[in-house]
């Protein structure tokens, strides 16, 4: 099955280089590019991709806002949206993830792993890296008063399934969360496949989230 990916950069260059990338693999095709978050939006509905490579900042509507409509809109499938950023330390990446996107990477990643990447993300899974994770502490640590949910959100969750949602928290991969519970990685998959329905959850960047919200994490 080819992957099909929307590259949106407001740098002619960048998008072509993008879309070359990806026709040059056999699993992926790119579908279209976009200068600007609108016409993001526009081309995601038309064309519906697995995939939007989504750079940050572009004119008029930013990738966030774009972020936020694609995914609002709730499409089935999903539509996947990944963040190109240039800076380790964007300071949007946070508020990127809230507006629903699946994970970040730099601009200057590898070309294998960009592909790779694509292919993660467009699994369902999310591209969050330990990096990421410290980078959510940071951002709730300088919140005096970071909302939480209500622990009603919680109510069907197991015990078990609160404690693989904590070690989600703490960035733990799946391999992590299986070999520090002592149960098999099918078993760990299981639990957050339950815990991204009860909690609504498009991918494992929103159970982070979650997580915090909820307090069940809480920054150093």
């Amino acid at each position: 099955m080819t992957v099909r990916v929307l590259v949106a950069d407001d740098q002619a260059l960048v998008r072509g280089s993008f879309s070359l990338l990806v026709d040059s693999a056999p699993d992926l095709s790119s579908v279209g590019q976009a200068a600007t978050g609108a016409e993001a939006v526009e081309l995601a509905e038309r064309e519906h991709p697995d995939v939007v490579l989504m750079d940050i900042r572009m004119p008029g509507m930013d990738g966030i806002e774009a972020t936020r409509r694609i995914t609002a809109a709730a499409p089935n499938p999903p539509i996947r949206v990944l963040i190109l950023t240039t800076f380790n330390i964007d300071e949007y990446v946070f508020t990127a993830l809230r507006a629903g996107a699946s994970g970040f990477l730099l601009k200057d990643t590898p070309p294998a792993d960009l592909l790779a990447a694509i292919r993660v993300v467009a699994a369902g899974e999310a591209l969050l890296s330990p990096s990421v994770t410290r980078r959510l502490i940071e951002e709730f640590t300088r919140r005096p008063e970071p909302a939480r949910r209500p622990l009603g959100v919680l109510e069907d969750t197991t015990d078990r399934e609160r404690e693989v949602l904590t070690l989600v928290g703490l960035g733990m991969s799946n391999d992590e969360i299986a070999a520090h519970l002592h149960v098999s990685l099918s078993t760990a998959k299981t639990h957050i496949g339950r815990l991204l329905m009860k909690l609504d959850a498009r991918d494992r960047a929103q159970l982070v989230i979650a997580a915090y919200d909820a307090g069940l994490v809480k920054p150093a």
